[in-house]
């Protein structure tokens, strides 16, 4: 019965990296996958109530991941239909070519701690598309963006899915994971860009774009409002937690609930047609649903692999054959830029239990660090650099001939400081 569950989970595993090759959508791969686990499991199981008793057990904290998600990816689709995020990125106004990194790259590096690094990619990517003409500097830019973008999701428990799983799942604090990975994190991302910089001169070529869409908002006011609206309620889930003791998703459900009552009230009088893409209801149409259905298709098959106990298996091998927890965790990070991040942290988080590794343990911080700025070495490592390939067509050997040794470099780095900062501090 385990061979066949992990033959089952690697072939699938394989097919959800071959994805581009195969022409079958992630999503699609990771819910078979995830079904034909547990129905193994169930077949083959002594007591047919046992298996359906774990699996009840697990979609308790499966479903806390997928609410979150869910509301947080719907607050920034309004956020983006009001053309709120024109607030921040209409004052990006420089032309010189390495000021205008810096400021992309450190606009990212905050801007994805607060929203998520696969939204701020998008904006940001987008908004490159809009002022700078020359495709070949674009694309350098765009490569820096995927690299600010996890570097800046990684210290945030709401700025990378990973992040947030870990936080979720109750193996990091707020406090703990920003004070300890925000340095790392910064040092991850300005190695990079003062590579990246140097190959940048002089000024822009071609008039600058101002970017701006508001075809069917009414006012600057309501803009600014809906804006400051949504990331109050992303920023306040961290407090609503700590305040009520209860799981992360409540908090982004009650934040989505307020923002959909009060957009309902500026809208009032508007008919159904002209609210357009300013209801909820539309952001709820345009998120990206197979997204939320690829983890819990990854999160069903990992689930499966802890209850079998080869999750424990794994975890003993790797302590007995390596030892060293910073090599581990290390080698985890770069695995998952050949592998999605999002596996590779849920069976860490089977691996290992807070019996061996308690809340805010030194392993935890570095594994959030190291899964969420890892998948920078390869274009297609993180949802991030996913999302920049297919906005801008980023061929994959451009990205690692260009762009994958700074990020690895940058990576090695922010490890270095990680470990070096635990070792003085501590």
């Amino acid at each position: 019965m385990i061979l066949l569950i992990s033959v089952i989970f690697i072939i699938g595993y394989a097919a959800i990296t071959l994805e581009h090759t195969i022409k079958v959508n992630k999503a699609a791969t990771a819910l078979i996958t995830g079904v034909l686990c547990w129905a193994v499991y169930a077949l083959f199981s002594d007591d047919a109530h046992i298996p359906s008793h774990f699996l009840e057990a697990h979609l308790g904290e499966l479903s806390g991941i997928l609410f979150f998600l869910l509301g947080a990816m719907t607050i920034v689709e309004l956020i983006d239909a009001h053309d709120g995020f024109e607030v921040v990125t209409s004052r990006i106004t420089s032309t010189n070519k390495r000021k205008l990194a810096w400021i992309i790259a450190l606009l990212t590096f905050f801007l994805s701690a607060v929203l998520d690094n696969l939204t701020t990619t998008i904006v940001l990517v987008s908004l490159l598309r809009k002022i700078i003409p020359d495709r070949k500097e674009r694309l350098l830019f765009a490569g820096l963006v995927v690299i600010a973008a996890n570097a800046g999701g990684a210290w945030s428990p709401i700025g990378d899915v990973t992040t947030t799983m870990l936080w979720i799942g109750g193996q990091i604090t707020v406090a703990n994971i920003v004070t300890s990975v925000f340095i790392p994190s910064m040092v991850c991302l300005l190695i990079p860009t003062y590579l990246i910089t140097r190959k940048l001169k002089g000024e822009l070529t071609g008039k600058m774009e101002v970017v701006k869409n508001l075809n069917y908002t009414r006012s600057k006011a309501e803009r600014n409002g809906v804006f400051a609206l949504g990331l109050s309620a992303l920023l306040l889930v961290p407090v609503f937690k700590t305040v009520t003791n209860l799981p992360p998703y409540m908090g982004i459900l009650i934040g989505l609930g307020v923002m959909w009552v009060i957009t309902e009230f500026i809208h009032h009088d508007k008919d159904e047609e002209e609210k357009g893409v300013l209801s909820v209801n539309h952001a709820l149409r345009k998120i990206d649903t197979p997204s939320i259905l690829f983890f819990l298709g990854i999160l069903l098959s990992v689930a499966v692999l802890q209850t079998v106990g080869v999750l424990t298996g794994i975890a003993t091998w790797m302590d007995e054959s390596i030892g060293n927890i910073n090599v581990i965790t290390i080698s985890i990070g770069l695995l998952s830029a050949i592998i999605d991040n999002v596996p590779l942290v849920a069976a860490a988080q089977g691996m290992y239990g807070l019996e061996t590794y308690p809340v805010d343990d030194y392993f935890w911080k570095f594994l959030a660090y190291c899964a969420g700025t890892g998948g920078s070495c390869l274009i297609i490592g993180s949802a991030a650099g996913v999302a920049a390939m297919g906005i801008e067509k980023i061929e994959f050997f451009w990205y690692v001939k260009n762009i994958s040794l700074y990020a690895l470099l940058g990576y090695l780095a922010g490890a270095g400081t990680y470990i070096l900062q635990t070792a003085i501090f501590s």
